[in-house]
């Protein structure tokens, strides 16, 4: 059966007998809903205050939306730009706030308009830690009322309106001010109304204006951003490694002690960091010998990486080495050289650890319960077990790894070179990084991550304070242009500092292998003033270790991975002069203590690259020109910028070599080099005008 009725059924009214509709009755309900903010139940989308006119939005620097912090150290001057405009032709003001996290009180900075609704300010940083920015916008009533003033001035126009207009948003701003300048306020308002527009047009009450905002009205951008401070070593570094292990007198293991007792020769090479390899215990069981071989022979020492024995673990000092008390001593005779340590933590276990009995759970099961070693096939690890994060007791071991931080964080260790961090989770990272520099906040964190580039960028995000990176293989100019191009001037600048290795204990790159002295050189040079923190490892990088294990390999023969190594660190043909000369350089000249500044200046031949540095206020400025080719003289015209080197066009000016100490006189921006292999293949000028 059908419902003949129709849609709009009859509602009698016993009082009256008059009939209404539901349908009638609809439109009233609804409207009183609307009227309340609300529509057939929906929740109002009104804002919380309407009256704010004004947008702000495309506020730098920011990463991901202010997911995560910007990146910058003590002194720097930390410029933010934005957006911030409004309807109709009202101006409008935007301030800058910022704090460090640690303060109560935000401070304000005034914001300059720059073209197209952007506006600019700058704040100081000034300690170590998170400071906190955003910014803030409103229509500026009083000035946009000032402006129409003017205007109506010029145009003859009466003003005594306007001028009325005028002294009630001066009284209105009264309201708003300390006693004494509210006073002053009422005053201008009083001659403003009796018809004085000098007093409209008078910079004191401009100021006493600005100072009191209607801040009722304005507009906060919907993030509030940060930026993590660090010290200036952070910046700039000069790290050297070595194996304390092979610093000892012949047929002796080498101790802490021993390392100390040479610094000098690290030291007058110019390093200031000095980074070593685990001094933890290493495990026996399934230790391995010289060249990675599978089974160890009696007094192999195995490798540093191979972590824990029943000595102890991560919080122990491989007996050999020496004791707390040696490192305390080489930590003091490092500080007093004006130099630090940095620690390798490399979170992995050998078979002989505590862990593996005390926390079995933390380390992952093979099918037949044995517990997984690592293995990079065909490469397989037996004296390490990896750790594993999707443990059920990962709070347990997330403790635990942080206390290894901290233990030698006590101990004096501000520097911690992390090995392989892409292996281990994510959320660990930023939470263990933020946990140490609470505490520690002067803590470097440098990530050994030579991984895909979304990963390395992702470690950097989360905190780890520079990275290595590609550098070891980029090679021709095209390459090693794009990659800095992508380091110093993209998103990327603004949280990861890069730290260029021409080699380390796994890598020794096949430039290396098969270009000679003239090879490492120029990759010395380039790793030194292309990036301002880089390092090497040694003796085999100044010695000159070019042997791989085996063709087609980028491991070394007989590598001190696995073997006490006697180097002759007197050679004759040691580049030990050339890197003094370059740390030198670095540190008498700040242009090349930034990578911000880096700019690149074409050349005619391929296998030249110039690139020159300069401070902000153009007092220091050096060029770099490089050759590519380890073996025939190169040869070319460079074209300079010279705006960019703070020169006018057509100007004479003086370069003088660091390496070399001689001076050529140039004039205007193309000039011609000559690069020999059996010289120094770069120039690393000091422009002088």
């Amino acid at each position: 059966m059908t419902n003949d009725k129709p849609a709009e059924t009859t509602a009698r009214k016993k009082s009256t007998g008059k009939t209404t509709t539901t349908a009638a009755m609809a439109p009233a309900k609804h409207a009183a809903k609307r009227a309340n903010g609300k529509v057939a139940g929906t929740p109002s989308n009104k804002p919380v205050n309407g009256r704010s006119r004004v947008v702000v939005e495309g506020v730098t620097p920011q990463i991901d939306g202010g997911r995560f912090a910007v990146k910058r150290v003590v002194s720097d001057l930390i410029r933010v730009e934005a957006d911030v405009f409004g309807d109709g032709h009202d101006l409008v003001r935007a301030h800058l706030l910022y704090r460090h996290v640690s303060d109560a009180d935000w401070q304000t900075e005034e914001m300059t308009a720059l073209s197209n609704d952007r506006w600019t300010a700058s704040f100081s940083v000034i300690k170590l830690g998170f400071y906190e920015y955003t910014v803030v916008g409103e229509v500026d009533h009083f000035l946009t009322w000032r402006s129409e003033l003017k205007k109506r001035q010029e145009a003859g126009q009466d003003l005594d309106l306007p001028l009325k207009t005028g002294a009630l948003l001066i009284e209105a701003t009264a309201t708003r001010a300390s006693k004494q300048e509210a006073a002053q306020l009422r005053a201008f308002a009083e001659k403003v109304r009796g018809g004085s527009v000098d007093a409209a047009f008078d910079d004191v009450l401009l100021v006493i204006v600005n100072r009191n905002p209607e801040t009722e009205m304005q507009t906060r951008y919907e993030h509030t951003l940060r930026v993590w401070v660090d010290r200036e070593r952070a910046r700039f570094s000069s790290w050297y490694e070595l194996f304390p292990r092979s610093w000892g007198k012949p047929g002796r293991h080498g101790t802490l002690r021993d390392v100390a007792a040479q610094l000098d020769y690290v030291e007058e090479m110019g390093f200031d960091v000095l980074y070593l390899p685990p001094i933890h215990p290493i495990g026996r069981s399934f230790r391995k010998g010289k060249n990675n071989a599978t089974e160890a022979k009696p007094g192999d020492v195995g490798s540093p990486w191979a972590i824990g024995a029943k000595e102890g673990g991560h919080l122990a000092i491989l007996r050999e080495l020496g004791t707390f008390a040696d490192l305390e001593y080489l930590i003091q005779q490092l500080h007093a050289r004006r130099m630090e340590l940095a620690l390798d933590i490399a979170f992995q276990c050998a078979p002989d650890h505590p862990w593996v009995t005390e926390h079995p759970e933390w380390f992952k099961k093979r099918a037949d319960g044995s517990i997984q070693y690592a293995e990079n096939p065909p490469k397989k690890y037996q004296d390490i077990y990896p750790l594993d994060f999707e443990s059920s007791n990962w709070p347990g071991l997330w403790d635990a790894l942080k206390e290894v931080f901290t233990f030698w964080a006590d101990k004096g260790v501000r520097i911690f070179r992390v090995d392989n961090p892409h292996t281990k989770a994510f959320p660990f990272w930023e939470w263990v990084i933020a946990e140490v520099q609470a505490v520690y906040p002067d803590t470097i964190f440098l990530a050994e991550a030579f991984t895909r580039p979304r990963v390395m960028e992702r470690l950097a995000k989360l905190g780890y304070t520079q990275s290595y990176t590609y550098f070891t293989w980029r090679n021709t100019k095209v390459e090693l242009m794009q990659y800095m191009t992508e380091l110093t001037k993209t998103e990327v600048a603004e949280y990861m500092r890069p730290n260029f290795w021409p080699n380390t204990p796994d890598i020794l790159p096949f430039g290396l292998q098969t270009g000679g002295p003239n090879a490492f050189k120029s990759r010395l040079v380039l790793a030194a003033t292309l990036s301002s923190n880089y390092g090497i490892y040694g003796p085999a990088f100044e010695l000159g270790e070019s042997v791989p294990f085996k063709e087609g390999s980028e491991e070394y023969l007989n590598s001190e991975k696995y073997e006490i190594k006697r180097w002759n660190r007197d050679a004759p043909s040691s580049l030990r002069p050339l890197i003094t000369r370059l740390n030198q350089a670095r540190r008498a000249n700040a242009a090349l203590q930034r990578n911000e500044n880096l700019v690149f200046h074409p050349t005619d031949n391929a296998q030249i690259m110039a690139y020159s540095k300069a401070t902000d206020d153009g007092a220091d400025v050096v060029l770099t020109i490089v050759s590519l080719d380890p073996v025939n003289t190169q040869a070319g015209f460079v074209t300079l910028d010279l705006g960019a080197m703070g020169l006018n066009d057509g100007a004479i000016f003086d370069v003088f070599d660091l390496m070399t100490n001689r001076v050529y006189r140039w004039q205007g921006s193309r000039n011609y080099v000559e690069l020999r292999p059996y010289e120094v293949p770069a120039h690393v000028f000091s422009v002088r005008r």
